[in-house]
């Protein structure tokens, strides 16, 4: 039997809470089945539902409630005021990343002026950093990498949808352009960050269907930081931008390692939206 809108939401909401998940998902899901806004939802409120779009919000609200993100049922997340393709083979793009494209633009511009600059992203996943950035500076010379070739697929094919011109390359972080003498202005990086430990306490609806080698990272979570160092001054310019996404708590261990770095470096640590320690800027 069809529902109408506002009996779908409440029975969503119900059936996601009794299960520990957000219950706004189920708002979301609704939205994406009826293709409108969240206006247009509320304005709706005492309309029946077509029978195969409640049949498919059913199944959609069943599969959030066993763990399956969102982002993957309806098949993209809004980056930087941009939907982008995500599924299992990628980790979905969070705000606290669009954090990390915010400040980069700005000290990119605050640098380089309206020089030429080229730009390097580590870990491309679904690409939103790389898209992102050569979308809001058309004259970046953008390249993206991935260790995985299923990641660099989706990255690909959000470049094409949004009309960004970047170079793909699949590799192990930098060892592609060290053996090339590949070297750039800017590199940027959202690596796995998480410590092994914390695997335990996180939701399902992460560890159980994100992919591991997007999130986790050794013991303490450096593991990638550490190895970035190692590569680091074999790519960079003599004047150039670093910056990592990092986890909460890890901003100074990982500031530290620039500074051991790159000695000369003007090093930053800036807190997200939330007051926690999220990314880390280093101007040589």
């Amino acid at each position: 039997m069809c529902k109408k809108v506002y009996e779908a939401l409440k029975w969503a909401s119900s059936f996601l809470t009794e299960r520990g998940r957000d219950e706004n998902a189920g708002e979301l899901l609704l939205r994406h089945y009826l293709g409108i806004s969240r206006a247009k939802l509320f304005a709706s409120f005492h309309d029946e539902l077509p029978l195969e779009v409640w049949e498919a919000y059913e199944k959609a609200v069943y599969l959030h409630g066993e763990g399956e993100p969102v982002q993957y049922i309806i098949g993209y997340e809004e980056f930087y005021g941009r939907p982008f393709a995500v599924n299992k083979e990628v980790l979905i793009p969070r705000p606290e990343t669009e954090e990390l494209v915010y400040h980069a633009l700005q000290r990119i511009e605050k640098m380089f002026g309206d020089k030429l600059v080229s730009l390097v992203d580590i870990g491309t996943g679904s690409g939103a950093i790389a898209v992102s950035m050569k979308i809001e500076r058309p004259s970046l010379q953008v390249t993206a990498t991935d260790i995985a070739q299923e990641s660099l697929e989706v990255a690909k094919g959000n470049a094409a949808t949004h009309g960004a011109d970047i170079s793909f390359i699949e590799g192990d972080l930098l060892a592609p352009f060290i053996e090339k003498g590949q070297k750039f202005d800017v590199l940027l990086s959202n690596p796995p960050y998480i410590p092994e430990g914390d695997r335990e306490t996180m939701s399902v609806v992460v560890t159980e269907h994100e992919p591991d080698r997007a999130l986790f990272a050794g013991d303490d979570g450096l593991v990638l930081y550490r190895r970035f160092m190692e590569q680091l001054p074999h790519v960079m310019n003599e004047k150039a931008i670093i910056a990592f996404e990092v986890g909460a708590g890890q901003g100074e261990l990982v500031a530290q390692l620039l500074r051991d770095t790159f000695p000369q470096a003007s090093v930053e640590i800036i807190n997200d939206i939330n007051g926690k320690d999220r990314m880390v800027f280093a101007e040589i």
